[in-house]
Order: C-alpha cells, then sequence, then structure tokens
C-alpha cells in the first residue's frame, strides 16, 4: 500500500526529469504500481482509510511523484455531473484541447507539495487524451472541467513540471520556465 512517506516532496531531482515510455505491454511491475497509484487515490479520498494511514487526498497521482520516471499516471475524480473518471493511465498524450481556459478558483495543490502556493494555474478547458490504460486497451477520451486539470497537471509531472511553474507571477523556489503543452 502507498503512503505519504512513499510520496517524492519538491526539490527533489526526479520531479524534473521528463520521463520516458513505458513499454508495451507494460511489464507487471509497471501494471502493479500503476494499480497501486489508483488504489492510493481511492484510499486517500476515502475519510476512514485516510484517517488511519495519514493520507492527503488526492485526485491525481504520476508516477514520478514515487520517484519512478515512467509516462504512467492514476486519476480518481469526479466532475460537475459526479461521474466518476476512475483510470491508471500508460503513455499518456493530449492529441487535441481547446482554445479555452479555466482554472481552480483557490488554485491548485500537489501531494509532491508540503505547502499552500498561492496563485491562478491557467489550465485547457477541454482536451482530448490519447492513452493505454490499465486493462490494455487503447483509449481516446475527451475530458472537461476539474478532471481536464488533473490530467494537465498529472501530464505536467511526466514532463517535470510542477503546478507553480505555470503561474504567471510566482517567483518561489524550485521555479523553472515552462514550454507550453
Amino acid at each position: 500500500m502507498i503512503t505519504m512517506k512513499d510520496i517524492v516532496r519538491e526539490g527533489n531531482p526526479v520531479l524534473r526529469e521528463v520521463s520516458r515510455s513505458v513499454e508495451n505491454p507494460p511489464s507487471n511491475e509497471d501494471r502493479e504500481l500503476l494499480k497501486k497509484m489508483l488504489d492510493f487515490l481511492m484510499n486517500s479520498q476515502d475519510p476512514d482509510i485516510a484517517e488511519k494511514y495519514d493520507l492527503r487526498p488526492g485526485s491525481g497521482l504520476a508516477a514520478p511523484q514515487l520517484g519512478v520516471p515512467k509516462r504512467m499516471f492514476a486519476m480518481h475524480v469526479t466532475d460537475e455531473r459526479e461521474r466518476l473518471h476512475s483510470y491508471g493511465f500508460f503513455n499518456p498524450r493530449i492529441i487535441s484541447h481547446s482554445l479555452e481556459e479555466t482554472h481552480l478558483e483557490n488554485g491548485e495543490g500537489c501531494l509532491s507539495v508540503d505547502r499552500e502556493v498561492e496563485g491562478i494555474v491557467p489550465r485547457y478547458a477541454r482536451l482530448k487524451l490519447k492513452a493505454r490504460t490499465l486493462e490494455d486497451e487503447e483509449v481516446v477520451l475527451r475530458f472537461r472541467g476539474l478532471p481536464a486539470i488533473v490530467v494537465q497537471h498529472e501530464i505536467d509531472h511526466l514532463n517535470g513540471v510542477m503546478f507553480y511553474d505555470r503561474i504567471e507571477d510566482y517567483s518561489g523556489p524550485y521555479k523553472k520556465t515552462v514550454p507550453t503543452i
């Protein structure tokens, strides 16, 4: 079971690496890790389990956050219509996105960042993602709103980018210039 002690914190160089692709088909080890990542997210959102194991709630988790620089992430989040988006993805890529942007009103947080970071993080309002799932299906999925924000946050991790790199007026520790998606 993944716990907060397994999460790599900001300042660790692995969070600034561009992750390498996962072989196709993924190894049993990669599959198992991605399943555990998804389990962590579900556990972190269960109040009893989260309290018992001192888990911070998360809606997304990328492999680099566990010190593994591979292109895989899990997400477990509901949208504005209360639909659950619960996935494990290998080699995800954004293949198209809206020009319209959105952001979270109170800014973003991150399991790898143990401090509050103020500022608006601009994100695409809608996107289309291509990836291979835990069930070994190649999929093209559309996301909007919060799920789209989670996807972009996690893909940023796969590219060595932290959410605060996208805040225009942020000048805190670990800041780096970031290319657009």
